[in-house]
């Protein structure tokens, strides 16, 4: 499906007791409909209240939806908000990228640049001939560090993890995750977390293990209103700088992250760090997208 030939905030929204917004749907982390990870976008946020962004998030009931706002100046071509089912947040993956998308189908550019809650990201786009076939977008560098409710994280998540592997440590890049290398793809496919005790930890817990190209991961995020989530972008570069602080990858080498089976919404995601043990100096993570389905939503 294209996405729709519109020209982006062409005068005010009209509101005449109804309020009315285009939508699109699209997968995101996959180029096959009906897998990777759903996003909700609304192509005018104009004249949404934040309680209204919610609403709209938890009527789609994604992962992330996010909001097309003009930006404020002319380093940037929209200012997107993302929303989760529990609430705002500065940066996602998933989002980012698949917001690239539409925005560079609308637009005709290679090159597009997103206002986010952590300033501005960049993605490249590839194309042949009229079609996007690919995205890398540079992230935010995370901050990282021990995380300090290992015990009651690996007590919910229901494993002790990998007996000799990585140290559990949490990454900032807007979301806060932490990472629990499991022993192999069959003990990860079995976890069976805790949810309700899950929630309570106020972190996305990101399960890995090794494969010859790179690694499969299960995301839980119950504290954020997504149980477990099938492609998570924002997880995905800071995973890459986790194995390369480790001497696990060497820095600049891309790997690939296979992710969201086990929940019947196969994904590919692939990121690579660039820098040094020192200083990491580019975080990059890419992926497919595809529309796959496009509306209105009445909101009043």
């Amino acid at each position: 499906m294209r996405v729709p030939g519109t020209k982006l905030w062409a005068g005010e929204p009209v509101d005449s007791g109804e309020l009315v917004r285009e939508f699109l749907i699209a997968d995101v982390f996959t180029d096959t409909p009906l897998e990777g990870n759903q996003l909700g976008i609304f192509l005018d946020g104009r004249g949404l209240s934040d309680e209204m962004m919610l609403k709209a998030t938890r009527e789609m009931n994604f992962a992330e939806t996010v909001f097309f706002l003009p930006p404020a100046g002319q380093d940037a071509d929209a200012h997107v908000r993302i929303f989760t089912p529990g609430r705002e947040l500065p940066f996602a993956g998933h989002p980012t990228l698949g917001s690239a998308w539409v925005l560079g189908a609308i637009l005709g550019k290679q090159t597009v640049t997103l206002r986010t809650g952590m300033g501005l990201v960049r993605v490249e786009l590839s194309r042949e001939q009229d079609a996007i076939t690919f995205g890398w977008m540079e992230q935010p560098v995370p901050t990282w560090g021990p995380y300090d409710r290992t015990a009651e994280l690996l007590g919910a998540l229901g494993t002790a993890g990998k007996p000799g592997g990585l140290p559990v440590e949490s990454y900032r890049n807007g979301p806060l995750t932490a990472y629990v290398e499991i022993s192999t793809e069959e003990a990860l496919d079995a976890l069976d977390p805790d949810m309700r005790k899950l929630a309570g930890i106020p972190v996305n817990a990101s399960c890995f293990t090794r494969t010859r190209n790179g690694c499969t991961t299960r995301m839980f995020a119950p504290a954020l209103g997504v149980p477990e989530d099938p492609a998570t972008g924002s997880a995905a570069g800071p995973l890459a700088v986790h194995l390369a602080r480790h001497g696990r990858i060497e820095f600049g080498e891309q790997i690939e992250i296979r992710q969201g089976s086990c929940i019947n919404r196969p994904s590919v995601l692939y990121a690579r760090a660039d820098g040094t043990q020192h200083a990491v100096e580019r975080v990059l993570v890419g992926g497919k997208a595809v529309v796959v389905a496009r509306g209105e939503y009445r909101l009043r």
